[in-house]
């Protein structure tokens, strides 16, 4: 018993850490767009979508649910595969970070659990694979759906205001942007805090603290201000790729940018569908920026952040058994 307690202490602290570093490393999600288009200073933006963050992630949790038990079967998978999917995930979240890169938080975490949970196990048969499948839909389908309705809503946009002169659109829409702003930064808490959530609950779960997976309270709670402080860090380097280098943006570009995302991140949070936020505010971008010309996106940047996406899934996957094979080699 006391080798399982410390395991579980050592999975809540790791998990503190991915989650602190996701609310860090995605910190551009929610504020890059109103920072480069200079509607709010970096520090109300940062403590805006701090506050936002934290509200946002007690919506729900279906979306710790999916994690949590829809991916691998929670009765086969060892606290030893959860510490290792979680060092996996860390690791590639500030690899990453470093690089620069707006890769997915929440598909390093997914491809870690399943990567560990197929080394506890043996093989493939702990997979869920309806769980995987949803995991699959929101990696190929979140993007071109987030491109096409940044790039509709723009359209949209510059039609009914071709009449108006730019220097009134900028003014109107600087305080507009601050709205869809937070409502990015709401959304996002929703999404990628009940990850960790889900990982937190699969833990006590397989410790035995708990006979069923129900996300309890101070999990909530602990996960919600982890990634609000996470977020309150800020990561400067992927602000800058995503607000600055994919596409030049004013406020009206910012406010349809996120509004999409947003609106695209909330529908699947109500499905339980745990998607990319990183994915989704990034094809968001690049369909606004489309709306001018194609032209406008720096697709040799677009290019490098999609080759980090398709990484991610394999390079998680391998370095998370590895990482379970070794625990269980020096147990």
């Amino acid at each position: 018993m006391p080798d399982l307690q410390w395991t579980l202490v050592a999975v809540i602290i790791l998990a503190i850490g991915f989650d602190f570093m996701n609310g860090f490393h995605d910190a551009a999600n929610a504020i890059a767009t109103s920072v480069s288009t200079r509607v709010l200073t970096p520090r109300q933006a940062i403590v805006m979508a701090a506050v936002l963050n934290l509200l946002g992630a007690f919506t729900g949790t279906a979306v710790a649910k999916t994690v949590g038990s829809g991916i691998v079967e929670p009765s086969a998978v060892t606290q030893y595969a959860i510490i290792a999917a979680l060092l996996s995930a860390i690791i590639w979240d500030v690899l990453t970070w470093y690089l620069a890169l707006p890769t997915s938080s929440s598909h390093a975490l997914i491809a870690s659990l399943m990567g560990a949970g197929v080394a506890t196990a043996g093989g493939f048969d702990i997979l869920k694979w309806g769980g995987v499948e949803k995991v699959l839909i929101g990696l190929i389908f979140s993007p071109l759906v987030g491109f096409v309705i940044g790039l509709a809503i723009m359209v949209g946009l510059m039609w009914y205001l071709r009449n108006t002169s730019p220097s009134v659109v900028t003014r109107r829409f600087k305080k507009w942007q601050i709205l869809s702003a937070g409502f990015m930064a709401y959304s996002h808490g929703g999404n990628d805090a009940q990850k960790t959530m889900g990982i937190i609950t699969m833990a006590l779960v397989a410790s035995g603290h708990l006979t069923s997976f129900n996300v309890p309270l101070w999990v909530i709670l602990l996960c919600a201000l982890t990634m609000a402080a996470g977020t309150a860090g800020g990561g400067w380097k992927i602000i800058k790729t995503l607000g600055m280098k994919l596409a030049h943006l004013k406020p009206v570009h910012g406010f349809a940018a996120e509004t999409a995302a947003a609106s695209v991140i909330e529908a699947a949070s109500f499905m339980g569908l745990p998607l990319s936020t990183t994915h989704v505010i990034s094809s968001t971008i690049m369909g606004v920026g489309a709306s001018k010309r194609f032209s406008a996106v720096k697709w040799g940047v677009g290019g490098s952040i999609v080759m980090a996406w398709i990484l991610t899934l394999p390079a998680c996957f391998l370095m998370a058994w590895g990482f379970c094979k070794l625990i269980i080699w020096s147990m």
